[in-house]
């Protein structure tokens, strides 16, 4: 097991940069996308960012405190809805969801925001939105929000993507976007001082942590969450994992354990790590493509044991 010492991100300097000199100099745009991989601070710059306008109208308040608990009245955050699950998950569960077909952001939700800016502002000057990936804008919704963005109003509007290219052309050219650069190989390596000790970790297990950084495509976020989800599995899984299983009988095994101690949002993490592994020990380029598609199977949700089951039988078989 890879100990981690704390869980607090650091933040993007060139991006706090930016905001401060918007905050000081108080030319507020009506909308802001926030770009970038996951994992690399969106989310709670946008809530810092978003205190920070508040305290500007009212300091005396416990404005960070209100807002991290969502009960600010001037404060609305969206975020996707499952298709099948909308009314039972928390906010908290739909962070550990995949993000897949099944979840968007529906015009309803759009239709909220209308009616919570049409309200007068009650602690503060502004009214501020935040929509959590809203690439997951359905069409109708993409639609609502950019008749909401051209009409003039009180409010300021952040939306949070890691996929610009999923939102329209119209909703992009209303927005000033905000890019959070991913982290180098160097800098994440940095970032592990802060919540790894690494004097108590052996030779072997820094040859792990290094490929863990090297799936973690830049982003501090996805590193941790990759060493969490490590941590999840038996020194036996790994060891099968750490290079193409040829057993039959242990693909079995190995696919039952996976699917039965991860959830999908893990089991794609997984990928990510074992693609970098079986790609610096083997460098075929096959077998990369096969890994790809397990991941675009699990994200479907098809099957996740039979997904793992039949990619691994097939690399095997290959080999």
């Amino acid at each position: 097991m890879i100990e981690i010492k704390k869980n607090k991100f650091l933040f993007n300097e060139e991006v706090n940069t930016y905001l401060k000199s918007i905050l000081k100099n108080k030319s507020f745009a009506n909308g802001y996308i926030f770009y970038g991989v996951e994992g690399v601070g969106k989310k709670q710059t946008a809530l810092n960012f978003i205190t920070d306008i508040f305290k500007q109208t009212s300091p005396s308040e416990n404005i960070e405190a209100r807002i991290t608990n969502n009960n600010h009245p001037d404060f609305l955050i969206l975020e996707p809805s499952s298709l099948l699950e909308s009314q039972r998950l928390k906010s908290s569960d739909l962070e550990k969801k995949v993000k897949s077909g099944s979840e968007i952001i529906k015009i309803a939700q759009i239709r909220n925001i209308k009616t919570f800016l049409g309200q007068k502002s009650i602690n503060s000057g502004k009214k501020i939105v935040l929509i959590i990936d809203a690439h997951l804008l359905n069409e109708a919704a993409s639609n609502c929000l950019l008749k909401t963005l051209e009409e003039p109003s009180n409010g300021i509007f952040i939306l949070l993507t890691s996929k610009l290219n999923l939102l329209i052309d119209t909703i992009i050219s209303r927005c000033q976007i905000v890019r959070f650069r991913s982290f180098s190989g160097k800098q994440l390596n940095s970032v592990l001082k802060d919540y790894l000790d690494l004097s108590k970790i052996d030779i072997n297990e820094k040859f792990k942590i290094q490929d863990l950084v090297n799936s973690a495509h830049g982003s501090p976020g996805q590193l941790i969450k990759n060493i969490e989800i490590w941590n999840e599995l038996s020194d036996d899984i790994l060891s099968k994992l750490s290079f193409p299983i040829k057993n039959s009988l242990e693909i079995l095994e190995v696919s039952k354990s996976i699917s039965e101690l991860l959830d999908i949002y893990q089991q794609i993490y997984l990928v990510n790590f074992i693609q970098i592994i079986w790609w610096r020990k083997t460098k075929k380029i096959d077998l990369v493509k096969k890994l790809e598609n397990l991941k675009s199977h699990l994200r479907k949700n098809i099957h996740p044991r039979l997904a793992w089951e039949i990619t691994f039988l097939k690399i095997a078989m290959e080999d």
